[in-house]
């Protein structure tokens, strides 16, 4: 009986790295796929016909914000989060999702920290009905962002080199991975980010972000923070095009769109991801 289980523990042992090295190539399969289809339905549905440049051009924001960043940036993110956290790569926790009382702290912290990084850049407008319009303009897209490159790729790939690189090394490693593909993102938008200098710039940005999130672990709160980061730049794009004066007054498409996109990521959390706890995931740093 004693050699019986000596063999079986020994036959664990041995096919454990072997059912692992599948399911980590599927994990960074996946994730790559999520991130080269996110980025090309953003130039598509973006960058090639400047859409975030025409205020105007309602159907045609509504219609990328749907797709690129509410179907593929979120949904598509929590199902590749959801098979890696099955398969025992990564846990929900890791991605940044724990429970709605750590986010509510995060998303306080988060605000605060990023709309105090908004006024120590010189606040391009204090105009309150301007703020609202812009932040959700771009909080649909800092969703999918901060899930597609630190939820997905920042997790997982932490996860990934922790074994062999340690807690530290491989956040580090895992952060400047997530904030170059963030940066080289930027390729598909419309100008000015898509030019170099602001790619580099922006990858610095996301270098911060990278820094609230694997200090918080909070998806919630690396949303509230990031998000204040991005509206900056939208409302100086927006007022060298001369299109600020249309956010002067609610854009009610845009409210809702930015409600759907958060009733959707807590949705896919409370629903999807709570569920899906791995067998035996691996330690939340």
């Amino acid at each position: 009986m004693t050699q019986e289980l000596i063999h079986e523990r020994a036959s664990e042992r041995v096919s454990a790295p072997a059912t692992r090295i599948p399911n980590t190539r599927m994990s960074l399969f996946l994730a790559a796929v999520l991130y080269i289809a996110w980025v090309l339905a953003t130039y598509l549905l973006e960058g090639h016909i400047h859409t975030l440049l025409r205020p105007e051009a309602m159907g045609a924001r509504l219609t990328y914000a749907l797709i690129a960043n509410v179907l593929i940036g979120i949904v598509g993110s929590a199902l590749v989060i959801r098979f890696a956290s099955r398969v025992g790569i990564v846990s929900s926790a890791q991605a940044g999702f724990k429970g709605l009382g750590h986010a509510a702290i995060a998303v306080v912290i988060g605000a605060a920290l990023g709309f105090g990084i908004y006024a120590l850049q010189g606040a391009p407008t204090w105009n309150p009905v301007v703020l609202v319009n812009a932040y959700a303009q771009v909080l649909v897209g800092s969703i999918a962002e901060v899930l597609v490159c630190w939820a997905v790729i920042g997790a997982i790939g932490q996860s990934l080199l922790r074994e062999k690189r340690g807690r530290w090394v491989s956040a580090i490693i895992a952060a400047l991975i997530a904030s170059v593909l963030f940066g080289l993102y930027h390729f598909g938008h419309s100008p000015p980010f898509n030019t170099v200098p602001l790619v580099v710039f922006l990858s610095i940005i996301g270098l911060v972000t990278s820094v609230f999130f694997f200090v918080s672990r909070d998806v919630y709160g690396t949303i509230a923070f990031h998000n204040f980061l991005g509206i900056t730049g939208v409302i100086g794009a927006l007022e060298a095009s001369g299109n600020l004066a249309a956010f002067a007054h609610p854009i009610i498409p845009l409210l809702v769109m930015a409600v759907v996109a958060v009733a959707l990521l807590i949705g896919a959390h409370v629903l999807w991801l709570n569920s899906a706890a791995a067998p035996k995931p691996p330690r939340v740093s």
